[in-house]
């Protein structure tokens, strides 16, 4: 999943979510099913017939999520898939985001440069070294939450001890 959603304008919604079944020629009764499915649990469904410009920015992104998890991935790859959204936009989409990889239980890897984004989705975090990029530290996550979600990860008691720690591997590898 990209930093752009890249749905197709000229596809619904639908069409745009079943696009990587087609391509791959394993578009079936059961990838229709879950794509219906996926649809219903992101609070898409209704906006199926829509085309991509009829949607926000953050259903967009849930709507590129859809079309990702549609194929059904061992590993689930984002690439900063919410720096093209606003501030508040981002935090709610990448709540949701983050609350469906969980329930589904497969492992992402999550590029990001933004620390508390970082720290509230993740349960490992990898800072890397200038290119070539090898990995600089390992940081594991683990936050006290009455409640595990992004949002509420950001007053974990932990969570400013963890953005000291992300702040200053980051900037000594920019200042060595």
């Amino acid at each position: 999943m990209l930093q752009q959603d890249h749905l197709l304008e000229w596809r619904t919604i639908w069409k745009n979510i079943l696009l990587g079944p087609e391509i791959n020629k394993c578009l079936s009764p059961e990838k229709e099913a879950l794509a219906e499915k996926l649809l219903k649990d992101y609070g898409l469904y209704r906006f199926k017939d829509k085309r991509p410009g009829e949607l926000s920015g953050g259903m967009k992104q849930r709507a590129a999520l859809i079309r990702t998890m549609v194929m059904e991935p061992g590993l689930l790859l984002l690439d900063e898939p919410f720096s093209a959204l606003d501030y508040q936009t981002r935090l709610m989409v990448s709540a949701d985001i983050g609350n469906i990889i969980r329930s589904s239980g497969i492992t992402a890897i999550l590029i990001t440069h933004d620390l508390s984004e970082a720290i509230s989705l993740a349960d490992r975090i990898l800072v890397l070294t200038r290119r070539p990029a090898t990995i600089k530290k390992n940081i594991p996550v683990q936050l006290t939450l009455p409640e595990n979600t992004p949002l509420a990860a950001r007053n974990a008691p932990e969570f400013q001890e963890l953005f000291s720690l992300l702040w200053k591997e980051i900037s000594d590898e920019y200042k060595g």
